[in-house]
């Protein structure tokens, strides 16, 4: 079950039981002066929700641009190794048929561990296709001053994209969990206060219920842009696997 699921079903459910509080508490917790006095505390609570919900709004749309650039960032320097490698001889074709293994096993494990949060346990490791690209790289031997600094500049190239891929790896979800726990919390209190001091009938329940689901369903947008790897706003693998072409038999 989704989070956003649980927050709609607290949100709607508080303001369902502040209707039956109505019924439960004595008139003089009802009158006028109790009712100046909840609105100006759900007002201020409305206040502080408004504020968190902006500041994870940001905090999410900020995660997701920062990992979509830096699935750009790989890609880019994928096919820029590439074409140096396609310049620095014959001996480097092999180099470059691994370097195609390699970034198929790349994309299987970037949307793969930020599918699931058990692989954050573990500690990032390089696969050994990649180990294997950078060590058959740094064996090639450069025929002349140009093959040299096509080599020189594909082994930097391959760092870069190896940090790159690190930071990836090591990268925390942008939303804590506490943010939105306490959230729900303020967002509960507010539809129970609505609750209170309505007097029931069907156009009341179905205004609160649009507005449990809107709430919630903002809740729900912050959690997929936290996730940019599954859901709904999803960052495409495409680019990525299909940014090298099969090599010429």
């Amino acid at each position: 079950m989704y989070i956003s699921d649980v927050a709609f079903a607290f949100i709607f459910g508080g303001a369902l039981f502040g209707m039956l509080l109505r019924y439960v508490l004595p008139e003089p917790h009802l009158n006028s002066d109790t009712k100046d006095v909840v609105r100006l505390g759900t007002g201020l609570v409305a206040t502080l929700a408004a504020l968190v919900l902006g500041l994870l709004i940001a905090s999410a749309q900020a995660s997701f641009q920062t990992q979509s650039s830096q699935i750009r960032q790989i890609t880019a320097n994928v096919i820029l190794l590439d074409n140096i490698l396609a310049r620095s001889g014959p001996q480097a074709e092999p180099v470059r048929v691994l370097l195609r293994s390699s970034v198929k096993t790349l994309v299987a494990r970037i949307w793969r561990e930020q599918d699931s949060a058990a692989t954050k346990l573990v500690p990032f490791e390089a696969s050994a296709q990649a180990d294997l690209f950078f060590d058959k790289l740094l064996e090639l031997t450069p025929q002349n001053d140009a093959q040299r600094q096509m080599q020189g500049r594909a082994v930097q190239i391959a760092i870069d994209l190896a940090q790159t891929r690190v930071l990836f790896a090591e990268s925390d979800s942008a939303v804590p969990k506490p943010f939105v726990a306490v959230l729900v919390f303020w967002l509960t209190i507010i539809f129970v206060s609505f609750g209170i001091f309505a007097r029931p009938n069907l156009t009341i329940v179905a205004s609160l219920f649009v507005c449990a689901l809107s709430a919630s369903s903002a809740i729900f947008l912050i959690l997929e842009l936290n996730h940019p790897f599954s859901g709904l706003m999803t960052i495409s693998n495409a680019p990525l696997s299909n940014a090298l072409a099969p090599l010429s038999p």
